[in-house]
Order: C-alpha cells, then sequence, then structure tokens
C-alpha cells in the first residue's frame, strides 16, 4: 500500500520494503506503517551496531527522505548505493543532493539512474539536458516574493488559497490538539483563515472549526462564489481506513469532501465517491466555472508514485477521474494543482528538471503545453509547492522549507513587456531582415542582441515601467538608436529607419562626417566606427581603391604633442580598417597636428573653428 504526501515533510509516498531480514524486522514493521521518525531510530541502531546492509542503509535513507532531512539521507544513500542496484535509489539519492546544491554530484547519481531506467522520461530528460541548472537558474523572474504575517514559528503551514470574498484558508499543524501523528511525531492539521484587508495584509488566523477534526483536514479550494468548499481529511475519522494489527497502527487514506456555506458556517459535508481505502485523494482545485475538479491522487492508471488527475463536476455528480497525462506528471511526484482563472495549472513536481526536492511548474492546459518550471525566487534547492493565484487581486501564494519549516509567501507577478523593433528604409520604407538590434537598460548597458527577423522584426521580453533603448545597426545603413517608451504590460513596438549609407567620393578624398576620439585619447569610439564602416563599404565596392588617411588636431596643445598624438590617431584608423578586412597594402596614414589646419584662426579659433580643424581626411591614391 501506499501513503501520499500532504505536505513537504509530511506523508511522503512510501516505496515497497524489499530484502528484509529479522535483525530489521521492527524497524522495516515501522517503517511499513509509515512512522518515519521511529523507524529511523531502529535502523541507526542497527547501523551503530554493524548490522545494517543494503537494506538497512536504505531503508534509513528513504526515512530520512521523507522527512526531508536531506543531508542525512545522501549519507545513508552514498553507503546503499554501494551495493543496491536499484534505480529509485539513484534517483532519491540525486534528489537529496540537489536539495543541497550538490549538482555535479546529483548528475553522477543520474547517469547510474539513466543507465539502469533508460526508457523513463526522467532518464530522457536527464540524458536530454544534464546541465540545465544555469539556463534555469538565468531565466527570467516571474514572481517577486515576500513573507506573510501569518507564519507559525516552528510549525507547517501551507495550502494558501484566497477566496473571492477576501478570506486566506490555508493548513497548518499550529493545533492544540493532544494527538500526535505517529508517523512524523507532529500535530495533525488543521484547516485556518485569515482576512486579507484592502491594504493587503493579513488579520490574525482563526480556526474553521466547523471542518476540523481530530485527524489531518486540507488543504481546501473554495468556488467563485465563495459558497462551496471541496478539502482533504484523513480517512480515520469517518472509518476510512485500514489497520495495521502487527503495528497496532490505523493507515487511512486521504479523501476529499465537499461542504457549503450557511449563515457564514460550512456545513452539509459529504465524501466524494471516488474516495477510496486502496489510494488517496487529496491537494483539490476547483475552475473558474465548477466544472471541473483537479486534484492529487495514487490511484491506479498514473504514471508514477503521485499524479494530477480531474474529474467533471456536475452538481453532485462526478464523472470518471482522468489523468492529466505525460505533458504533467512523470514516474516521479507530482501534486498540489491548482487552475488559475486564464486556464494555467500551477503543481508541484519532484519528476520534473528542478532545483531540487519540489519544485513548482506551470503548463496552460487549454494550449496542452509541456509544463515549465517557473524559476526562481518561487523555486529553491528545497521542496517549493502549493502554489494559487488570485487574478483579480494579481498575487498569489506558495509554500516552501526552504527555512527548515513549510512557511506560506507571497508572490507578486513580474511585470513583463514585449518591446519590439521594427526595423526598416527610411527613404523606401522596406522591412529589413538581418538587422543588428541591440536593447540597451538606462545606465547604457546591452542587455541582449538579436537579428531583426524577414518582417525586419526583434522582439525582446523586459520589465514594465522601465526606460530602455534599442540601437539599431545593418551594413549600408547608418546606425540609429531608439527610445522605447515605458509600458505597463503588453506590446511596446518602435520603428527603427535607418537612413541608407550616402558617402561622397570626389576625385581626391572620400568624404566622411568627422571621427571623433576622446580628448587626449586615440581609440576608436562607437560614433567613429559608425563612419569608418562606410568607408570600408566603399573601399570593398572599389577593390582598387587606396587611401591615405590624414588626421589633424586644433591648435590647442603644443606642436610636438598635437603631431604625436594626430599621428597615433591616424594610425589607429588605418588598423581599424584593417581589421575590418581592408587589405594593409590598401591603406597608410599620418598625423599632421595643427599644421594644415581647415580654418586658420590661430590663438583666437572659436569652438567651432576648433572643431572643423579636428578633422580625419581620407585621400585617394588610386581610384
Amino acid at each position: 500500500m501506499k501513503k501520499i504526501y500532504i505536505a513537504a515533510g509530511l506523508f511522503l509516498t512510501l516505496m515497497s520494503s524489499y530484502g528484509q531480514n529479522k535483525s530489521s524486522e521492527k524497524a522495516d514493521n515501522l517503517y511499513d506503517s509509515y512512522q518515519y521518525v521511529a523507524a529511523i531510530e531502529e535502523y541507526l541502531k542497527l547501523a551503530e551496531s554493524k548490522k545494517a546492509d543494503s537494506h538497512v542503509y536504505k531503508q534509513l535513507a528513504d526515512s530520512y527522505y521523507n522527512v526531508f532531512n536531506m543531508e542525512e539521507a545522501s549519507k545513508w544513500y552514498a553507503k546503499a548505493v554501494a551495493t543496491n542496484q536499484d534505480a529509485e535509489t539513484y534517483y532519491r539519492f540525486a534528489q537529496a543532493l540537489k536539495s543541497q546544491g550538490k549538482y555535479q554530484e546529483a548528475n553522477k547519481q543520474m547517469d547510474k539512474f539513466a543507465s539502469l531506467l533508460p526508457n523513463d522520461q526522467r532518464a530522457k530528460d536527464h540524458k536530454a539536458n544534464p546541465n540545465y541548472i544555469p539556463s534555469l537558474a538565468s531565466k527570467d523572474k516571474l514572481f517577486d516574493i515576500s513573507e506573510t504575517t501569518i507564519n507559525s514559528k516552528d510549525q507547517s503551514d501551507f495550502g494558501a488559497v484566497l477566496s473571492s470574498d477576501n478570506i486566506l484558508y490555508f493548513v497548518s499543524t499550529r493545533n492544540n490538539s493532544n494527538k500526535t501523528d505517529k508517523w512524523v511525531k507532529q500535530p495533525y492539521l488543521d484547516i485556518f483563515q485569515s482576512i486579507r484587508n484592502a491594504d493587503g495584509t493579513l488579520s490574525e488566523p482563526k480556526t474553521v472549526s466547523e471542518l476540523n477534526t481530530s485527524f489531518h483536514d486540507g488543504p481546501v479550494t473554495v468556488s467563485a462564489d465563495g459558497n462551496t468548499i471541496f478539502f482533504a481529511r484523513d480517512g480515520l475519522n469517518d472509518g476510512n481506513f485500514d489497520k495495521d494489527r502487527k503495528n497496532n497502527v490505523k493507515i487511512g487514506q486521504q479523501g476529499i469532501y465537499k461542504a457549503t456555506k450557511v449563515d457564514g458556517k460550512w456545513t452539509n459535508i459529504q465524501a466524494l465517491p471516488f474516495n477510496s481505502k486502496n489510494y488517496s485523494v487529496t491537494h483539490p482545485s476547483l475552475s473558474q466555472d465548477g466544472k471541473t475538479l483537479y486534484f492529487t491522487s495514487n490511484m491506479p492508471g498514473g504514471h508514477g508514485d503521485s499524479d494530477i488527475w480531474k474529474v467533471t463536476v456536475d452538481g453532485n455528480n462526478y464523472d470518471k477521474p482522468q489523468n492529466l497525462g505525460s505533458n504533467v506528471n512523470t514516474a516521479g511526484k507530482e501534486g498540489f494543482p491548482f487552475i488559475s482563472d486564464n486556464t494555467v495549472l500551477y503543481f508541484a513536481s519532484s519528476g520534473k528538471q528542478g532545483f531540487g526536492g519540489l519544485d513548482v511548474f506551470k503548463a496552460d492546459i487549454a494550449k496542452n503545453e509541456e509544463a515549465v518550471n517557473v524559476g526562481k525566487p518561487v523555486n529553491s534547492e528545497k521542496d517549493d509547492f502549493s502554489f494559487s493565484f488570485n487574478t483579480n487581486k494579481n498575487e498569489g501564494y506558495f509554500s516552501s522549507n526552504r527555512n527548515g519549516v513549510d512557511n506560506i509567501i507571497k508572490a507578486v507577478p513580474v511585470c513583463r513587456v514585449e518591446a519590439i523593433a521594427v526595423v526598416k528604409d527610411r527613404k523606401t520604407g522596406q522591412l529589413l531582415p538581418d538587422a543588428s538590434v541591440a536593447i540597451l537598460d538606462n545606465k547604457r548597458n546591452i542587455i541582449a542582441t538579436k537579428q531583426s527577423n524577414s518582417k525586419g522584426e526583434a522582439s525582446f521580453d523586459v520589465e514594465c515601467d522601465t526606460d530602455y533603448v534599442f540601437q539599431v545597426s545593418k551594413k549600408d545603413y547608418e546606425s540609429g538608436t531608439y527610445t522605447i517608451a515605458k509600458a505597463k504590460g503588453g506590446k511596446a513596438t518602435v520603428e527603427a529607419a535607418l537612413e541608407p549609407v550616402e558617402v561622397i567620393i570626389t576625385d581626391k578624398e572620400v568624404l566622411l562626417k568627422n571621427i571623433y576620439f576622446e580628448f587626449n585619447k586615440s581609440n576608436i569610439t562607437q560614433q567613429g566606427a559608425s563612419e569608418l564602416d562606410k568607408l570600408v563599404t566603399v573601399m570593398n565596392k572599389y577593390q582598387s581603391m587606396v587611401i591615405f588617411v590624414k588626421s589633424h588636431t586644433d591648435s590647442k596643445g603644443g606642436v610636438a604633442y598635437n603631431l604625436k598624438l594626430s599621428d597615433q590617431r591616424a594610425q589607429a584608423t588605418v588598423q581599424y580598417l584593417v581589421s575590418k578586412g581592408i587589405a594593409k597594402e590598401r591603406l597608410s596614414g599620418k598625423g599632421f597636428g595643427s599644421s594644415e589646419p581647415k580654418i586658420d584662426c590661430k590663438a583666437d579659433c572659436s569652438d567651432e573653428q576648433n572643431a572643423q580643424n579636428r578633422r580625419s581626411e581620407f585621400m585617394i591614391i588610386k581610384k
């Protein structure tokens, strides 16, 4: 029998024991009845007394894994895999290592897992992209996150969903019951609620007493009108359990129940017809129209430990549950579904490529999309799960044990804009493909560069309410800079009309705009490079052309200084042209300092006259 997990550190799916022996019988019985904390104590005694074998090591590691003590789990998995060739042990070992950020070590275990189960989708994903972490970590941030004020100090809080009437429902082990779950030696879960105030703050939580029992209750989902609730509940409350007489333990399965609100109280509690003693159904999420209920189950016909399913709802009638298929489910664990207003399903998975433990994924159900990881900061190396989103308030909630215990965290979408440059010829209006389009931030740092497509378009995903600039260039065209107006979402389209390069060629020289240099420097600037590229175009067109570069300064400096500086600039210009593919035999250059002023104004030159005297000339030696 398998028991489905409820939260990150509670009730993880049990893998069947095997290889039991007489010395480990007591520990194995505790493990098989889900009493993981007690099982750990017994397995440790065996390990310390040197009676341990690969079976004990694996069971001890799995016990730690099931209560999310990944450091201890990885320690014992390392011993288990020394003699144990079970594929899932390697997979769990890799997961435990990932949760500690040890990705290279995890990859080694995934390599072994993939060699043992090459047709498993997890193995295929690993072989196709084993080093996915850097690209996953560099994804654009989708959400900003912040701690909520409703978390208890050292108890588990998760499953938060915000209803249309501004009630935040969640579950917690912060109850005052004297009963303790034998499996993990923690209090049972209760359903709580907190009021979301107009300013976004949350009131002090209180129990939803009419829904809570002496055993586990929650998590919940609420209908759009706020008057119907579906919630998970432990089968121990209503006799939906089996009894392990050997260990004197009742083993109940999670089931989903429905209640309606009357005079502000939940009443008329009914069990759904597909609850079972043989498997669990939990983590309910109701669609906006109330016609489809999504849930987690380990019922027969799934892909792995636990899968996400859906069932059509018509009043109190329910069709046969349907598995969501391989776009969502894997041979690992999937759970905590939440279906948003816009048909995007959020869920948690340990079977898809993530940072470690459970990660939050999303998939558009209407489009039959492959699920994608929502990235950091929602996901971490620890367990991140139970994501929900309220479209009207534009805020979501999820839970994570990244701080050692399950806490509820608020998530607000990062506003994104699709900034589009449409590149065209200013004179003809013709769209220009293969133009280089760079997008720069307000500090003029290049964020990304793309080539325009066949429609002359280059698109970038950027943040809202932020200044950006396009820098656009294309061969035979003047480069251009274009400001992108701040936007609050959607698309921001900018027309980037480039001027065709038109260079005047006389009998004696090629006329370009001034080649500017920084004060007291001889390196080529971006503006200077744009002008020199025009000369490159001309010389490529006229293959026999030979150019002599004459560089001049104004008369501000001394004669010797000006001569040296201008000669350095002439040589830098020649070197730039050579770097662009012009044969060095076709080029030469020399600095003339202030000896050949264009305007002979001597010491009384104005700023404009000095600017005209600071020039480069491109003399045609041979045409």
